[in-house]
Parts: structure tokens; C-alpha cells; sequence
């Protein structure tokens, strides 16, 4: 079952080939991790996810999380689960061994992500969200803070949330409610409620520590006057042992259509006037340092949108393998022709070929964010630092949305290529199709990773670091021109990507213009449509890289035949209609605009 996570070959071709990850090694930062401790990683994550995660998949999904009288009971085979997580030191692979982290590469620890979130992404959530609540302490305690929690929090001994969404406020974080008054000692009382709390309250371990974002009294409306605080279930004595309990209350948690082994939660603090927290950070700049876990929580969506449609290509394709239904076509009118796989069918192929064309593209970008984390953490030059930094901001919301849209889509595939099993629980592919969905609406809806993207991203740093992106696509290109076979798919890239340019520029008029609306209108499509050619980009490297390969390691020659025919079959089938939709955004249609509220009928 091991392939049904995700496929080793990629991974290596990924790591190894495409981004050449034991060349991180040459620096002294990551002096440990060359290519047989990278290996090691990998294959040490892969052994854990397959022997010990993956079977508490489906317990979750069945079991699912039991709310009684303010506790939370989770799956129970999710404790040994987490144990062995833990003893492993998987929480905090990329951060500082003084604090319990391994000080890996953010390339190596996303590929060990690959397998652990691809075998149970509802578990992976509650050790996902403590290494970001305690990214936020790292980043942004005093060192009393750090002694107290950071420790704790990238071991596993407690995890952590992240308190932002109210009943009223929903996706409107400024319009928060949750206040906080100052006491004599220099903490604060903290009051209010919040929903949709991802493992708000459970019995995996013995405190929770929620960053929670409130508003200081007197302090102003909106996002400025927005502080973040420090919220432990349990308080900490000073000898580091638990207190009382802090008057965070669960007040239910939600029936969700997928991810059922994560508890969702409902809070509320300070319901009985004694919920204490401590100040994290600046007094009014809770948002700009919770986005910093936001981002790091958005990359994991990614992923997890990616691990999903990576298990349903791979149990896709092994179904179609397995399954014999029909004639071949050829011999369709042979009345003594046996049945054959689905596979040998060319709607099944065309079908795969969608599924495997957008996860091994997908995987690279992800991937090559993370790549970018080290190369900004390794690199002596400034300018470089904040190129890559750039790079990462812009194409976050890419990798969150783009990625999860694509995503949900493979899963549908997956379903269909089983056809009938692939609607009943008997078999994988519903779960991962219920699961997958939330990934395109929390740590930000993709309609607002759109926006995002037109708002912030198109213009940060003056436009630079979307022409950054653009110039590094351009490289590809030009490599890929040099390569026998590749030139026309190259061609096709760079005409998509001087679109691109273009519909870039149009928005960024239009977007500070009287057609702010319509700029909005279709921030969605063009969101997709530099999905589109990021994902070509993708490919097109991978090709470039295959296509050499294939001549000189005749073993893995079909391998690298599968890279190359990906790329084709992406940027001559799918790539123009992205061309298609950059048509309709230039023409900057009205009509989502214009419509009148009582024209949409109902």
C-alpha cells in the first residue's frame, strides 16, 4: 500500500534531480544532509507513515471525535500514532535543536510531509498547528515566553492552535470581538468566543497552548487595533508544572463532512471571567505576526491538498490496472476478444493523465517553496535573501489555491475511474474526496487567496517580485529551447507566460482604477491561470531534466518517458485553455458587476 501514499520515485526525482537537495549540504547550515542522510529521512518518514499512520485513516474517519460534557475524546488509535510522531522529533524537523528540532531543510522535511500528511492529514493537523503556534513564539516571545513553551510545543508535549475566526467576524478577522483588559501583574483577561477551532480541545496531550487574537481595551477597530495573546488550557506554574485549569471552555465541536479524526472546535474563554493570557509580541500587531503562521498553515494546506490527489492518482491508477471491463477498442467488433484493464481504455488515459500531469506539477511547487525557505536561510546576499522571500509570498497563494482547487478535481477523477466503488466507503476514494474539499476553503477561502494574490502579490515590492518569478520561468524556458524535443513545448510556455505578463499588468491597472470591482471579478481566473503556467513551468523543468536522463539510465527510461509526456500533455491540452481564460479577463467582462441583486432570480 505504500505507493498509495505517494510515489518514492517522484520524491527522489523531485529532491534529487529537479532541485539537486544535497547541494543545501555544501553550506554549513545544512553541512549534515547529504544525499544518503536524505535518503534516510525519507525513508525512515515513509516507514512511519505507512506502518503506523496510514492505518488510523480510516479509524478516524469512522470513529471520529466524541464531544462529552467540555472534553474531547479523539480516534484512539491516534495516541500511538503521535507517541511514535513524537520519539521520532518529526514536530519541529527544520528548527534549532536547542529547542527539540532537527535543523533539517524545509525541501527534505516537505518531502517527509508528502508521506506523513498523505496518510492521515486530520492527525498530521494537531502536530501541523503546534509547530506554527510554536513558529509564533519562536518569532515572537520574550525569553521567559520561549523557556516556558517553544520546547514543550516543537517536541509534542503539548500542541497548539490557532484562536482567529468568531461566530460574526467568520473570514472579517478585524471584526473580532474578543477582548482583552489589562491586569496589575501585566497579563490580561481574556473574553470572548470562537469557532472552527482545528483541535481546540482533545486528550492527545496534556495542555493546548492558544495563541488567541483579541482586542485590547480602548484600543482601535478594525485589524490595527488587533493584539495576539498567549492562551494556555492550562496555566503554567513557574516551575513549569501544570495549574489550575484556565477557563477555556469547549463548548461543542462540529459534524464536518470530511477530516473527521480532527476535532473542530468551539471556545469560549473567559466565560467565567478567569481566563488569563500574556501578551505575544507587539501591543496591536497580532495580525502581522499571525500571518506568519498563516503562511506557514497555508503551505500545509497545499500539501495536504497535494497528498490527497496524489493517493487518489495512485489508487487510480492501480485500479485501473486491476479492473478489466470491456473490449479494447481495436478489437471491439472481435467477438472472441477477452475484456481488458480499464487502463487500455483512452478516457481512463485521458483521465490519468489530468491527475498525473497536476500532482507531479503540483509536488514541484511545493517542493520549490520550500526549496526557496532554504535557499533565503543559506544564501550571504541580501538582495538574493528577499528575492527568495518574494518568491515564497508570491507564490503562496498559488500553492494554497491553485493547488487545492486542482486538487478536489483529481479526487473527482479518482472517483470516476472507479465508477461505482468509488462512491461507497468500501473503497478509498470518497474519503479522500470529503476530506479534500476543506482545503480549499480554511486558512483563507481560495476566492480570498485570489484576491491576496491580485492585492498584495501582484504589486509587492513595486511589481519586482513578480517579474523575480517571471524572470525565473524564463530560465526554464531557455534551457528547455536547448533540449532535443523540447522546443515547441517551450515555445508554448513562454507565449502563456508573455500572456501572463500581460494579464498581470492589465489587472494591476484596473485594480486601482473605477474598475476596482471588476479587477475583483476575476482575480479568481487569474489566480488559475498563473496556476496554469506555474504548473507548465513545472513540467517543463521536470522535462527539461527527464529528457537527457532518459538517454543515459536506460533503466529508468519509462520513468522519464512518464515526465516528458506529462509536460506535453499539460502545456498542448491544457495549457490553452488557460491561454483561453486570459482572453476573457483582458476583455474584462462586466456582467458579474453589473447584474442587478434581484436578477439572479431565486
Amino acid at each position: 500500500m505504500a505507493q498509495l501514499i505517494a510515489d518514492r520515485r517522484d520524491i527522489d526525482f523531485v529532491l534529487h534531480e529537479q532541485f539537486n537537495a544535497d547541494k543545501l549540504s555544501k553550506k554549513e547550515l545544512f553541512a549534515d544532509f547529504n544525499k544518503k542522510t536524505i535518503d534516510l529521512i525519507i525513508s525512515e518518514a515513509r516507514n512511519l507513515a505507512i506502518k503506523e499512520i496510514l492505518p488510523t485513516q480510516k479509524d478516524g474517519d469512522e470513529e471520529g471525535c466524541v464531544f462529552e460534557k467540555g472534553n474531547v475524546k479523539i480516534p484512539e488509535s491516534f495516541h500511538k500514532a503521535y507517541e511514535l510522531y513524537t520519539e521520532g522529533e518529526w514536530v519541529a524537523t527544520t528548527e534549532d535543536l536547542e529547542w527539540g528540532g532537527q535543523g533539517m531543510p524545509k525541501l527534505v522535511a516537505l518531502a517527509a510531509n508528502d508521506y506523513f500528511v498523505g496518510a492521515n492529514f486530520a492527525f498530521m493537523m494537531y502536530p501541523g498547528l503546534t509547530h506554527g503556534a510554536g513558529k509564533l513564539v519562536e518569532e515572537f516571545g520574550n525569553e521567559e515566553q520561549k523557556k516556558r513553551y517553544l520546547k514543550k510545543l516543537y517536541t509534542g508535549e503539548w500542541t497548539g492552535t490557532m484562536l482567529l475566526t468568531e461566530p460574526e467576524a467568520g473570514s472579517d478577522v478585524g471584526a473580532l470581538t474578543t477582548s482583552a483588559v489589562k491586569n496589575d501583574d501585566g497579563t490580561y483577561t481574556i473574553t470572548g468566543s470562537k469557532i472552527f477551532i482545528s483541535g481546540g480541545e482533545h486528550d492527545l496531550t496534556d495542555n493546548i497552548i492558544h495563541p488567541v487574537l483579541a482586542r485590547i481595551e480602548g484600543e482601535p477597530e478594525g485589524t490595527k487595533g488587533i493584539s495576539l495573546f498567549l492562551v494556555p488550557k492550562f496555566r503554567i506554574n513557574p516551575d513549569g508544572s501544570l495549574g489550575e485549569f484556565n477557563d477555556v471552555v469547549c463548548t461543542g465541536i462540529e459534524e464536518k463532512m470530511g477530516i473527521h479524526g480532527n476535532s473542530t472546535c468551539s471556545l469560549t474563554l473567559g466565560g467565567n471571567g478567569n481566563c488569563i493570557g500574556e501578551l505575544l509580541g507587539e501591543k496591536n500587531k497580532g495580525m502581522r505576526a499571525m500571518f506568519l503562521m498563516m503562511n506557514e498553515a497555508r503551505l500545509l494546506v497545499g500539501m495536504q491538498g497535494l497528498t490527497c490527489a496524489s493517493s487518489a492518482y495512485l489508487y487510480a491508477l492501480n485500479y485501473a490496472r486491476e479492473r478489466v471491463q470491456g473490449k479494447n477498442i481495436l478489437q471491439f467488433f472481435d467477438k472472441d476478444a477477452k475484456s481488458v484493464p480499464i487502463i487500455q481504455h483512452p478516457d481512463i488515459r485521458r483521465q490519468l493523465m489530468i491527475m498525473k500531469s497536476y500532482v507531479e506539477g503540483m509536488r514541484s511547487l511545493i517542493y520549490y517553496i520550500g526549496l526557496c525557505e532554504d535557499m533565503a536561510r543559506i544564501s550571504d546576499n541580501q538582495e538574493e535573501k528577499e528575492k527568495f522571500h518574494g518568491l515564497i509570498e508570491v507564490l503562496t497563494p498559488i500553492a494554497k489555491g491553485y493547488v487545492t482547487d486542482r486538487s478536489f478535481e483529481i479526487c473527482s477523477h479518482g472517483i470516476q475511474i472507479y465508477g461505482g466503488y468509488g462512491y461507497i466507503k468500501e473503497y478509498p476514494m470518497e474519503q479522500l474526496l470529503r476530506d479534500c474539499r476543506i482545503t480549499m476553503i480554511y486558512e483563507g477561502t481560495n476566492g480570498i487567496q485570489a484576491m491576496d494574490f491580485l492585492v498584495r502579490k501582484l504589486g509587492l515590492n513595486e511589481g519586482k517580485t513578480m517579474m523575480d518569478l517571471l524572470g525565473e520561468i524564463q530560465k526554464t524556458i531557455a534551457k528547455a529551447k536547448k533540449t532535443p524535443g523540447l522546443e515547441d513545448l517551450a515555445g508554448k510556455v513562454e507565449q502563456a507566460l508573455n500572456k501572463l505578463g500581460e494579464v498581470a499588468m492589465h489587472m494591476g491597472k484596473i485594480v486601482t482604477s473605477d474598475k476596482v470591482l471588476t479587477a475583483f471579478a476575476h482575480a479568481h481566473p487569474f489566480l488559475e491561470t498563473a496556476g496554469d503556467v506555474v504548473n507548465a513551468w513545472m513540467l517543463l523543468w521536470r522535462a527539461s531534466v527527464a529528457a537527457p536522463a532518459k538517454e543515459k539510465k536506460k533503466k529508468d527510461a519509462a520513468f522519464y518517458e512518464g515526465q516528458i509526456k506529462s509536460a506535453e500533455y499539460f502545456i498542448n491540452s491544457i495549457l490553452p485553455v488557460a491561454l483561453g481564460k486570459m482572453d476573457a479577463i483582458l476583455a474584462a467582462d462586466n456582467a458579474v458587476v453589473d447584474i442587478p441583486e434581484d436578477a439572479f432570480g431565486g
